[in-house]
């Protein structure tokens, strides 16, 4: 009985990780591909988009790698923080895409906190809410170009932007 708990248990959590695509970690090589998509910089030993010259500037720093579209090539999330350049969000990202060519493409890019939804656009492509100060955030979905504001909400309820 325990034996069989343990093998539901596992695949349960097989399951989930592979809905989910798996955490993956990069080669140096992509990893340094994936920042210059960006449009980061490598500025000694740190990636940078934004020339912060503050004592509080956060450089880059790949937050999240996984397959968000179910195509077997990892996507990456990046941060970048600093009020210099970001406001009083203080936070920027950008997630790009590992291309079946091997080269990266940045996929969109902004000021926010980036949260992946359940939610899908064009290629399976998952919505992405862009949280920031306020209580109404937009929802971008892929759609087939681009990632456009779709609609925004507010945890989970649509809501309005005044």
């Amino acid at each position: 009985m325990k034996t069989r708990l343990l093998i539901a248990s596992t695949l349960v959590a097989f399951a989930c990780t592979a809905a989910l695509g798996a955490p993956e970690k990069l080669s140096p090589a992509d990893q340094a591909a994936a920042f210059k998509a960006a449009g980061f910089k490598l500025k000694g030993k740190r990636w940078q988009a934004c020339d912060d010259p503050t004592p509080t500037y956060s450089p880059g720093a790949m937050e999240n790698v996984r397959d968000l579209n179910g195509d077997s090539l990892p996507e990456a999330i990046i941060t970048e923080g600093g009020t210099y350049c970001y406001g009083h969000t203080g936070a920027g990202y950008s997630l790009v895409s590992k291309q079946p060519n091997g080269g990266w493409k940045l996929m969109t890019n902004g000021t926010g906190m980036l949260s992946i939804l359940n939610t899908k656009g064009a290629g399976d492509w998952p919505d992405l809410e862009i949280g920031g100060p306020g209580f109404c955030f937009p929802v971008q979905r892929w759609n087939g170009r681009e990632y456009a504001v779709h609609r925004h909400q507010y945890e989970g309820k649509p809501c309005r932007r005044k």
